[in-house]
């Protein structure tokens, strides 16, 4: 039996299973008994992707096998070059789908399923690293809107010329931390400046830490661990913003953490919004430190969370990405800021799916 032949196997066995759980989920012993309900739809909603791609493939092999029948068997020349045509796009799809399958049969990181808390920094380079960290957030936020995610701004410290030195947000939707987390490192931009009058390109960059939000159960934080300070915020504001003491700054000791907020009003808000980050930094300090065991030896490292390795390139002259790690390089750069991001994406969790593979 081929790997093609095994794939198969499994996509009918998926498709099977999702249906059959349909019908157990609509029954009433299920209905009445919440826990078995709840895990039965975990796994219910957890066979979606796959029995989706599966039964597209399916149905797809059905129609290139009678497309290369009709290519052989029909009278007609012209109906025979169609045929061919025919084959030859439902091969290409069908090699497509083949890979979507197999992402979809990876084993699952239990923390894909979470939100995702997004930290992006103003780099090297000045103002212009500035406004390629605003260009990175309205990049992420447009991706989320065509996702369907709801994005939550949670701080932000503004920069010059519309700038920004430090934006943090909160992405809730579906499998949004599994599909954004090989996004951290450092991306690079290579433009001219607005502000370069010369014209020569300059090279800047900015940092991007892709967090899974954490619940209380995840990091027990005591309350002994936090130095909480509080303080006026600074920048624009009015209607009390920066003129009572609602900023909070929030230092866990044992490990040197600092986060801050500012944005809103109330101080409580802020304590609450700054605890949300800590939380997750603390997760992620766990979850990198697994992920660079587990990395140690591979060549690539999609993985690791390596906040300093520089990840991705983004060249405005030639309107190319490159992203390092996997070798892949695009000319669509326009549609990728705009938040065009699923082929780039799918290639990375690929190579991620093919490392925890080999590992």
């Amino acid at each position: 039996m081929t790997s093609s032949d095994r794939l198969r196997e499994k996509v009918r066995a998926a498709v099977v299973r999702r249906e059959e759980l349909g019908q157990q989920l609509a029954s009433p012993e299920v209905i009445a008994d919440p826990e078995r309900l709840k895990e039965l739809a975990r796994e219910h909603s957890g066979l979606e992707r796959m029995a989706e791609v599966g039964s597209e493939l399916l149905k797809l092999d059905d129609e290139l096998q009678q497309a290369r029948e009709l290519s052989e068997t029909a009278d007609d020349q012209d109906l025979r070059e169609l045929a061919r045509a025919d084959a030859a796009e439902l091969e290409i799809r069908i090699s497509q789908l083949e890979a979507e399958a197999r992402e979809a049969l990876a084993p699952k990181d239990p923390l894909d399923d979470r939100a995702a808390v997004i930290e992006i920094r103003a780099g090297t380079g000045g103002d212009e690293a500035g406004l390629f960290a605003a260009d990175l957030y309205r990049m992420y936020t447009r991706y989320a809107e065509k996702h369907g995610w709801k994005v939550e701004l949670l701080s932000t410290s503004e920069g010059t010329l519309g700038g920004v030195k430090e934006v943090v947000f909160v992405v809730r939707g579906k499998n949004v931390y599994g599909t954004l987390r090989n996004e951290s490192g450092v991306h690079r931009v290579q433009r001219v400046p607005e502000t370069e009058s010369q014209g020569r390109i300059h090279t800047s960059a900015a940092t991007v830490a892709v967090l899974p939000e954490a619940e209380e159960v995840d990091v027990e934080i005591k309350p002994e661990e936090l130095k909480i300070d509080v303080y006026r915020s600074s920048g624009p504001g009015g209607q009390s913003v920066n003129t009572t003491d609602s900023a909070v700054r929030i230092t866990h000791v044992p490990t040197g953490l600092v986060v801050t907020c500012q944005d809103e009003k109330s101080q409580h808000k802020n304590k609450a919004r700054a605890l949300t980050v800590l939380r997750s930094r603390l997760l992620d300090l766990r979850v990198a430190e697994q992920e660079s065991e587990r990395a140690a030896e591979r060549r690539t490292q999609v993985g690791t969370g390596d906040r300093s390795a520089k990840i991705r390139t983004y060249n405005f002259p030639q309107s190319r990405v490159t992203d390092h790690r996997i070798s892949l390089t695009l000319h669509r750069l326009p549609e990728i800021m705009d938040g065009d991001l699923d082929d780039l994406l799918r290639e990375l969790r690929l190579a991620r799916r093919e490392e925890r593979l080999s590992a």
